[in-house]
């Protein structure tokens, strides 16, 4: 009895892979795919079969069944040249029993082999696959791959001139262009690559260059933004924003810079904007519940998540998500959430941040410091830096925390953030408070509205017993931004002059804003001990922890 081999093609290519699967069972086992008389068939049949298997999401059962049709793959040279001459005797069949050139692609099936390690993150085994692939045999498919396996494999030359290699095939392969960009390829070298034939229209290169400028443009913005340079960055995607309107793309990648620098207001109206297109997004929006829960926006992050899960619960975003709202009952099962999203993807770059963050904040630096760093590989960014250098101080580890700093500083001599840095390392040791002021000064020169370096420096203000400093310095910034952060400040700089009632109004003021405010509520609970005389605080010993680095204050001083 005779099963219909091309039915197989039919059932996968109208989706039904269940059914595609049980026949495949069928035919792989009929007597007229017997492996002695008839390998060719067999190989194809088992071919089939792991596509069905493949799209069934069963990866190694389909890596298993490719890898059968390939052993029986290889016996048919060795019938070919003796079959083929009985079979020219007769006439042809249309029968599958009769002898005909195996359809399979050898090449083909070690690429699909390959993407079912892949998607086992088995990426050791997959790049051993796609190497047996002859390089004059690859498609541009193909070719996307190595690059991607050599950079996992973190062969950065050897992934390089993949992608290129994919730009001169097409030069829309967006994800070659981004992945050059972050491995350091300047944006003229990538512009470089792109075929420079006359196209069909008729138009010459120039014409043609010139009626995709847009593309030149996005090239230089992923390279800004790979280089650390937001502000470049923004400017051109905002440009590019105007050209083309409601770009879901676009938007994303905007809002995801936004709020990478902390420009978390434009990042939410950008990541609403994206929502209100396509309301099935999840690209990034893990990134969007994290600036959601620094804006106490529990209503809207409650849900965020709920719609995330109904989209699609596997995703690694979904678990990050997850891990955020999670975050405030219980540190342990957000922890859970972040690690699932490392698990599903290990390239994750905000799986490790949030992870950092949570061992941080449950006083593990040391296992914090693996996260960041492992985020620093991936793809370095201002939040991988602070973790790095939070997670040193908390082990009073100070020359590793203001190496990390001053690494901060050298990728990023235009940014706020990585001059606090600095500041906080300095600020951490009574010695280095001078040297704290002027990062912090220098952070406001450079980005006025930059709250962190406003407060840090208040801080050392009221350190140091220039209250009225700080409360000035506060007040100047709390006209022009209505922040929870500046009322606890405020409040406490109060509190510690015995300004009581000030205080209370302040911490108030900031409970109205954020009722979750932490330092609210604690500062509540001792200004309440301070209005019935009772000292809050135990007296703290300073600890004199000095770090000389001649050379690198030379340094410091050359970057301010």
């Amino acid at each position: 009895m005779e099963v219909p081999k091309d039915q197989i093609s039919t059932l996968l290519d109208q989706g039904l892979y269940s059914s595609a699967q049980m026949l495949g069972c069928f035919l792989v086992s009929s007597p007229a795919a017997n492996a002695e008389s008839s390998p060719h068939l067999k190989s194809e049949s088992l071919v089939l079969l792991g596509d069905a298997l493949f799209r069934e999401r069963e990866y190694r059962r389909a890596i298993h069944t490719y890898k059968q049709a390939m052993q029986y793959y290889k016996i048919i040279p060795k019938q070919n040249s003796t079959t083929t001459r009985s079979s020219l005797q007769s006439n042809r069949s249309s029968s599958p029993n009769s002898f005909n050139v195996s359809a399979i692609n050898e090449n083909e099936v070690k690429f699909k082999i390959a993407s079912c390690y892949c998607a086992l993150s088995d990426n050791r085994a997959a790049l051993v696959e796609m190497e047996g692939i002859p390089s004059k045999a690859r498609n541009l498919q193909m070719i996307l791959l190595m690059g991607k396996l050599y950079r996992y494999a973190r062969h950065n030359r050897a992934a390089i001139a993949y992608y290129k290699e994919c730009l001169r095939h097409c030069p829309y392969v967006f994800e070659a262009i981004i992945a050059l960009a972050e491995l350091g390829v300047a944006a003229k070298d990538i512009i470089s690559l792109f075929p420079q034939t006359p196209i069909r229209s008729g138009k010459t290169p120039f014409d043609h260059f010139d009626s995709n400028r847009w593309l030149l443009r996005y090239v230089e913005a992923q390279c800004c933004i790979a280089s650390n340079d937001y502000k470049g960055g923004l400017e051109l995607f905002q440009d590019l924003l105007q050209r083309f309107p409601n770009n879901i793309h676009l938007l994303l990648e905007i809002a995801k810079v936004e709020a990478v620098i902390g420009k978390n207001d434009e990042a939410i109206i950008n990541f609403e904007k994206a929502r209100s297109i396509d309301p099935y997004l999840i690209t990034y929006m893990d990134e969007y519940a994290m600036i959601l829960k620094k804006k106490c926006d529990y209503s809207m992050l409650n849900k965020l998540v709920h719609d995330l899960l109904n989209i699609d619960p596997t995703r690694p975003e979904v678990f990050v998500a997850l891990s955020v709202l999670w975050e405030t009952k219980d540190e342990r099962g957000a922890l859970t959430y972040a690690e699932k999203s490392i698990r599903t993807d290990e390239r994750h770059i905000a799986g490790f941040i949030m992870k950092g963050n949570l061992l941080l904040a449950m006083k593990q630096p040391e296992v914090a410091v693996s996260a960041f760093r492992n985020a620093q590989e991936l793809r370095p960014d201002i939040r991988s830096y602070q973790g790095l250098v939070h997670s040193y101080l908390a082990l009073s580890k100070m020359k590793e925390a203001l190496y990390a700093a001053r690494e901060a500083m050298k990728a990023m001599p235009q940014s706020a953030k990585a001059l606090k840095l600095v500041g906080d390392v300095h600020a951490s040791n009574s010695g280095g408070r001078e040297k704290a002021k002027k990062f912090y000064e220098s952070a406001l020169r450079l980005e006025p509205g930059y709250l962190g370096a406003a407060l840090a420096l208040a801080e050392l203000h009221v350190i140091e017993g220039r209250n009225g400093d700080a409360v000035s310095l506060l007040e100047r910034y709390l006209k022009d931004w209505a922040d929870d952060s500046l009322h606890v400040k405020l409040a406490q700089v109060f509190a510690a002059t015995n300004m009581l009632q000030e205080a209370l109004s302040h911490y108030q003021a900031a409970l109205r804003m954020n009722p979750q405010n932490e330092a609210a509520k604690k500062g509540l609970e001792r200004l309440e001990k301070q209005m019935k005389g009772v000292d809050p605080d135990a007296p703290d010993d300073d600890e004199d922890n000095e770090v000389d680095d001649a050379e690198g204050d030379q340094e410091e001083t050359e970057l301010l």
